[in-house]
């Protein structure tokens, strides 16, 4: 079984999806990991992360252990995240690893959820179940906002509300397999809800996915 979730960033895919694979007992791939694990290898270079060799260079030589570097999470490699990302060879080197844990996932899963931005349109366009999940942009900001209150991180909210702005025209707006929903995914909004109720939502979107699946013919 593979679920699919995309959406903007704070949004909330990524508590969902872990609980959705801990539910499930299903494999879970952050591959916006994948994409900041790039941005770190360009950081760590020094150089620019709008140079499109250098990025796929980085690119290419990702391995699944680098997943696991705290430093991923850092507000700097986030942003830098996004900037490689709309390099196409990035995604085309990224997209072969995606796929096989997908297909193949670790530790015997009897499948994987996957998170990110064009998973169900482009990493997995046959998965089992495809949300979307979104939520109003000041929604989104003052998640983020707080999160880095809360960590320690001095933060602005109008500033941490412009990156969000800017990050979602480079997502939506990039070449390169833009961020929109699946035509058969769907949108969960949650704006007006906690990590409980996106739960629920999610659990009954998934459950009539399964159970249409299972009626013959």
């Amino acid at each position: 079984m593979i679920i699919a979730l995309d959406g903007p960033a704070a949004s909330g895919k990524g508590t969902l999806a872990r609980r959705l694979a801990r539910h499930f007992s299903l494999a879970h791939l952050d591959t916006g990991s994948l994409y900041r694990a790039v941005a770190l290898r360009v950081l760590e270079s020094g150089g620019s992360p709008a140079d499109p060799a250098l990025a796929a260079a980085a690119a290419a030589a990702v391995q699944a252990r680098d997943l696991a570097d705290p430093r991923l999470r850092e507000e700097r490699v986030a942003q830098t995240a996004s900037v490689v990302a709309t390099v196409p060879a990035v995604r085309e080197a990224l997209l072969v690893f995606q796929r096989d844990f997908a297909h193949n996932p670790p530790g015997r899963a009897a499948g994987a959820v996957l998170d990110g931005r064009d998973i169900g349109t482009v990493i997995c366009p046959d998965a089992d179940a495809k949300l979307f999940v979104t939520a109003g942009v000041e929604a989104r900001a003052r998640r983020r906002f707080e999160e880095l209150r809360e960590s320690g991180k001095a933060a602005i909210y109008e500033a941490v509300l412009q990156d969000m702005k800017d990050r979602d025209a480079r997502d939506s707006q990039r070449r390169a397999a833009p961020l929109v929903p699946a035509g058969d995914a769907f949108v969960l909004d949650t704006t007006a809800l906690d990590a409980d109720g996106a739960f629920a939502a999610a659990l009954e979107f998934i459950g009539r996915k399964l159970a249409a699946k299972s009626v013959p013919g």
